[in-house]
């Protein structure tokens, strides 16, 4: 079974190479292999010259600008040849270690959707203000989706390819969270979480996501509560890229 974890990048130069270093060496469950797929949204600081020295161990996308971590991982899951499909992010918050229990489930055939949840594990570092908006957005989605989640908005989640591919991602900025949860409980998918470790950082470290994303994300869950489900549509990375500047 392959494993395709696909990393969205802006702006990493500074934590990147040790980002990679821990996702190459991290465990996976056995009979398992890695593909790491990498797509720089972007980046002006040296990240894409830098990622030039990976290429021979990582699939890579260069997107002409900004579009967008949402326009990012629509691109890696088109770009993914796996079986299964991992979230990480290109900073140091969360721990590549976790990997083996987040993906287990979905090996053992138990689950077909696995968040990680900071909230049932080690969680360091979260402001006030994030922690109250992180439990009125779980919240909402609960009360809106039937869920018993934890933690909606955590960057490690898990698919079965197939999940992901059966539904169709509008998705440019940060909210690929609410927008790919909205929908796999629309599809009548469980989600099975998983204690993990979570170390937070802060803007000057390089944190991108800001309090109005927060106010999206909400208007994303109430928005894919009611709006019909659209049937998946072929995708190349041109027309993501080209479709990517707006919100549809």
């Amino acid at each position: 079974m392959k494993i395709s974890i696909i990393i969205p990048v802006y702006n990493e130069v500074n934590v990147l190479p040790m980002v990679l270093e821990r996702v190459m060496k991290a465990p996976l469950p056995a009979g398992c292999e890695k593909e790491i797929v990498i797509v720089d949204d972007g980046s002006t600081d040296g990240t894409s010259e830098l990622l030039t020295h990976y290429r021979d161990l990582v699939t890579l996308h260069h997107s002409v600008e900004n579009f967008g971590k949402g326009a990012a991982l629509r691109i890696g899951i088109r770009k993914a040849t796996g079986d299964i499909v991992l979230v990480q992010d290109g900073d140091l918050e969360y721990d590549p270690n976790d990997y083996l229990q987040v993906l287990q489930p979905i090996v053992d055939g138990t689950a077909t959707v696995v968040y990680g949840s900071r909230f049932q594990g080690n969680l360091k570092g979260m402001k006030f203000a994030n922690w109250v908006a992180n439990k009125l957005l779980t919240f909402t989605t609960n009360v809106l989706y039937k869920a018993r989640l934890t933690d909606e908005a955590t960057a490690y989640k898990a698919f079965r390819i197939d999940v992901l591919r059966s539904m169709r991602l509008r998705c440019v900025g940060f909210e690929f969270c609410p927008e790919v949860t909205a929908k796999v409980r629309r599809l009548g998918h469980t989600i099975h979480e998983v204690p993990i470790r979570y170390n937070a950082r802060g803007i000057l470290e390089g944190k991108k996501i800001r309090w109005q994303d927060g106010f999206h994300a909400m208007w994303t869950l109430w928005k894919y509560r009611f709006a019909p489900m659209e049937k998946p549509m072929p995708e190349t990375i041109q027309s993501l890229e080209q479709g990517s500047s707006t919100v549809a």
